[in-house]
C-alpha cells in the first residue's frame, strides 16, 4: 500500500501550536528543527515545507 496526500510528520520548536496524529518532533532550536526536517524528508520521501519560524511539516504529494 502506497500512501498518497497525507501529512508525515511534524516538526516544531513551539509545543503550544501542534496537536493531532501524525508524529510529532518537538526541537529546541531553529538550526535542529531545520536538521530534523531535512533527515525526516529524505527517510520518508516526502517534502519539508516551512509553514512558519517555528513549524515544518513532512507531506507526501
Amino acid at each position: 500500500m502506497d500512501i498518497e496526500k497525507a501529512i508525515l510528520s511534524v516538526i516544531t520548536t513551539n509545543q503550544t501550536k501542534v496537536g493531532g496524529g501524525a508524529p510529532i518532533f518537538y526541537c529546541e532550536q531553529t538550526e535542529e528543527m531545520e536538521k530534523v526536517a531535512a533527515n525526516l524528508e529524505a527517510i520518508l520521501d516526502g517534502i519539508a515545507h516551512r509553514l512558519s519560524n517555528e513549524l515544518y511539516i513532512i507531506v507526501k504529494h
